[in-house]
């Protein structure tokens, strides 16, 4: 039993952009560039994105299979991107490309943390794309959403807001019915209460990690689209995202 949205955005790709009718993964990257992601950070990203999607490219079992969308928060508000471009909102597109024709946006950093709003559209456009794909008789995984912050929700003024509590029963609500894994990520110098908020959202996966390990996360979203794809019990997924948040890289050296 499904209660997503209608399908909205019909997809501008053809169907033979992928080998036959492999099943799809759509992936959300839901990306703050919030005015505190300035300077090394959004550009330590930026390379991350660059370098993730070779990888992609490259990986047999992912390129044809994954579905790559990149929601930001920002200067420019809340926006979903379809690979390098902006998306009109009102465009009736579907912001998810292909992993093997996938191609990052150039990020940057300003503005207020609208987090609440974005992760809202990202759920939304996973429930369409879902839609879809169901419309078109495909079949699909659970899809992830990767969100990914140094910050605390904030209002449109920039100001600290509590709107984010609205979204925890419904998250749960996900959850519980396996629409989609939702993976939740504390950057830099995001704060106690920063790191409460990613709790709330993901109680199983969230992470507060020093610096800026982008690459590695992205890895990390890597192997679980793998797992997924494998059938692997939950047990698996915790496992991977444990070895995530205990090793210590070369990037706190």
């Amino acid at each position: 039993m499904h209660s997503e949205h209608p399908p909205t955005m019909p997809a501008e790709y053809a169907d033979i952009e992928f080998e036959n009718n492999a099943q799809r993964m759509p992936l959300v990257l839901c990306l703050d560039t919030s005015s505190s992601m300035a300077g090394q950070p959004i550009q330590t990203l930026n390379n991350a994105l660059m370098e993730w999607t070779r990888e992609l490219h490259d990986d047999v079992s992912l390129s044809y299979s994954v579905e790559v969308a990149v929601v930001t928060f920002g200067g420019q508000g809340v926006v979903a991107w379809r690979g390098p471009q902006l998306l009109d909102p009102r465009a009736p597109v579907s912001p998810f490309v292909p992993a093997h024709m996938f191609r990052p946006p150039q990020l940057h950093a300003a503005g207020v943390t609208l987090m609440t709003e974005a992760l809202e559209l990202s759920m939304h456009i996973v429930a369409a794309r879902k839609a879809e794909l169901r419309a078109s008789g495909l079949q699909y995984y659970r899809p992830q959403i990767c969100l990914v912050t140094d910050g605390l929700p904030t209002d449109g003024t920039g100001h600290l807001t509590d709107s984010w509590h609205r979204l925890i029963p419904v998250l749960a609500d996900e959850q519980s019915a396996r629409r989609f894994r939702l993976y939740a990520i504390g950057v830099g110098g995001i704060t106690d209460r920063g790191e409460q908020v990613l709790q709330a959202f993901a109680p199983k996966f969230n992470a507060r990690l020093q610096g800026f390990p982008f690459r590695e996360l992205l890895q990390m979203m890597s192997a679980s689209a793998n797992a997924e794809q494998k059938g692997a019990g939950d047990e698996v997924f915790e496992k991977i995202f444990s070895q995530f948040k205990t090793q210590r890289p070369a990037w706190e050296s």
